[in-house]
């Protein structure tokens, strides 16, 4: 037992799990999504931080977004060209709601969300190699 235990922890990964670093940003956008009636809903929000494959929005007006929705994220601005990623500067994005952010005790709605962008990513994240001797457990 004291073995896998040992193997286990050399496993475990340290530090900052990020593939792609965030830039922090603070530009106008809206989402655009479709309700469970199929009417087109949109909110008001303040894209916070983004990533090459996600996002995080401050909602400002609108209603609450269920969880794992396919939304449309986009920029507000052309005039802020200058200071929006690559990924913005083209229009809509495709994404979808997979994390909420804690709830507004006034209305109920989440004050955020997380947004993961439903783009080809430009490189494959490196793939860490497996030791031997994890294998070696997985097959005996």
């Amino acid at each position: 037992m004291n073995g896998i235990n040992s193997l286990l922890r050399a496993t475990e990964t340290t530090g900052e799990q990020r593939v792609h670093e965030r830039a922090t940003v603070g530009v106008a956008g809206r989402v655009v999504w479709r309700d469970a009636r199929g009417a087109t809903r949109f909110n008001s929000v303040v894209i916070r931080d983004l990533s090459e494959t996600g996002a995080y929005v401050e909602s400002v007006s609108g209603s609450a977004i269920p969880l794992f929705r396919l939304v449309s994220l986009q920029a507000e601005r052309a005039d802020q060209a200058a200071t929006l990623p690559p990924l913005l500067k083209h229009g809509k994005v495709l994404s979808a709601v997979y994390r909420l952010g804690p709830s507004r005790a006034a209305t109920g709605t989440p004050e955020g969300y997380g947004l993961r962008l439903l783009v080809e990513p430009r490189r494959r994240a490196a793939v860490a190699p497996v030791p031997d001797a994890v294998m070696a457990l997985a097959t005996a």
